[in-house]
């Protein structure tokens, strides 16, 4: 583990117990986005990348109470939560991990998703190679994330790169998508979307098309 994810794991294992009801409306209101927004298919194996106390995975049962869903995160006490919120579900995975070295074989998933947590990476190459190599040819993958392109997304980032040291950055909606191409993904949906006043984030689904073989 790097150091900067040692970081991002001690600041989240000391909230962990609380994160649910302090983020509650922020959480709700972007998880229920997200969710709608995602199209996930029922039948679909589904892998979520940070998954924290596995609000997302709590929301898609709603729908799909058989829906497979593997949860990775770096911080074990946001996975306690989660692994006891949804502890009656035997289809629900729950492992610590980093998106930069995930614990699964190729080809394992056909949905990858990642809400609010890409402004965590250290290294966002690598953790998109990453989640392009266990996603099945054609699968897709899903990020929703702050979106610098909002002015107050834009002061948060001047702000935190500079208070907290498990931030790393915000990005824009192009270069998002200038890494996610980088890294051989297809775009195909994107919007930018406001909650509240303040939040302003974006959405981007993709697919891990492979590169066209000359000829």
């Amino acid at each position: 583990m790097s150091s900067i994810e040692s970081t991002v794991t001690d600041q989240y294992n000391q909230i962990a117990n609380v994160y649910d009801r302090r983020w509650k409306r922020y959480v709700t209101n972007t998880l229920n986005f997200f969710k709608a927004w995602a199209e996930i298919a029922p039948t679909a194996a589904v892998l979520d990348i940070a998954c924290g106390t596995g609000e997302l995975e709590r929301l898609l049962l709603q729908n799909n109470p058989t829906q497979i869903i593997t949860g990775i995160d770096i911080s074990e006490q946001m996975l306690v939560q989660a692994q006891q919120k949804l502890e009656r579900y035997p289809n629900i995975t729950f492992k610590e991990a980093s998106a930069s070295d995930l614990p699964f074989p190729a080809q394992s998933f056909d949905v990858v998703v990642s809400a609010n947590a890409f402004h965590y990476f250290s290294d966002p190459q690598a953790a998109l190679a990453e989640m392009k190599r266990v996603l099945k040819p054609e699968g897709k993958l899903v990020i929703l994330d702050w979106c610098r392109d909002f002015w107050f997304c834009r002061l948060c980032d001047w702000v935190l790169q500079r208070i907290d040291p498990a931030h790393q950055q915000c990005y824009s909606e192009a270069e998002l998508h200038t890494l996610l191409e980088n890294a051989e993904f297809c775009i195909s949906r994107a919007q930018r979307v406001r909650f509240d006043v303040i939040w302003g984030l974006m959405a981007v689904a993709a697919l891990s098309a492979s590169p066209v073989q000359e000829l």
